[in-house]
């Protein structure tokens, strides 16, 4: 069995967007318009997919409070960065549990915990 993607209802999908381009890195893959004034778009290049669903006029959504999304990435100190120059709150972190390993949190624009995680080698 092979994951496929996390899918994550919005509430607004231009907010989304930027968030999960300019702040994660994700870039479109695909997306749609479907029935209802509903828009899909899948993000991420490879065996990373994130699924946006936005449900025309449902303007509220609940994403809960003990899940994330954990992405890698390459310097924890310049992404640390970004999400500062972009006025995104750091809602946990730095830590560094262990000499192998880096991570923070954010919020996305729907309040769903998101990981940005340095493996130190």
């Amino acid at each position: 069995m092979k994951f496929c993607w996390s899918t994550l209802t919005v509430s607004d999908m231009a907010t989304s967007l930027s968030f999960y381009k300019e702040i994660v890195g994700l870039e479109i893959d695909n997306q749609m318009q479907v029935g209802n004034g509903t828009q899909i778009v899948f993000l991420g290049k490879g065996e990373t997919k994130v699924e946006l669903i936005c449900h025309g006029g449902k303007k509220e959504t609940d994403m809960g409070k003990d899940i994330s999304l954990g992405f890698e990435v390459p310097s924890l100190d310049k992404q640390l960065a970004l999400v500062q120059e972009k006025g995104i709150a750091v809602t946990s972190g730095p830590f560094q549990p262990n000499p192998f390993i880096r991570f923070f949190y954010v919020s996305d624009p729907d309040g769903l915990s998101i990981q940005f995680v340095e493996q130190l080698r």
